[in-house]
């Protein structure tokens, strides 16, 4: 019986490429980043703040700067 779609060296070569956050064009088409979003003093109704991996969540909270903070997939522009 054959191999599955996902299955195979042609499988197994497009794993590794992943791992090594090698994308593709369509994959960076499809690719999403953990957008925070919340309200902050000069704009209470909830907004994009920042990029997840690039703005320190805590922090802007704990300093009052942010609250209602909250994570969602978003496509970077």
């Amino acid at each position: 019986m054959g191999k599955g779609y996902a299955e195979g060296p042609a499988a197994e070569e497009r794993y590794e490429a992943l791992e090594r956050g090698e994308l593709g064009e369509i994959d960076e088409a499809l690719a999403v980043r953990a957008a925070l979003y919340g309200a902050t003093p000069d704009n209470p109704e909830k907004h994009f703040i920042g990029w997840v991996d690039e703005v320190d969540a805590d922090r802007l909270f704990a300093s009052g700067r942010a609250w209602g903070l909250s994570v969602r997939s978003r496509k970077p522009a």
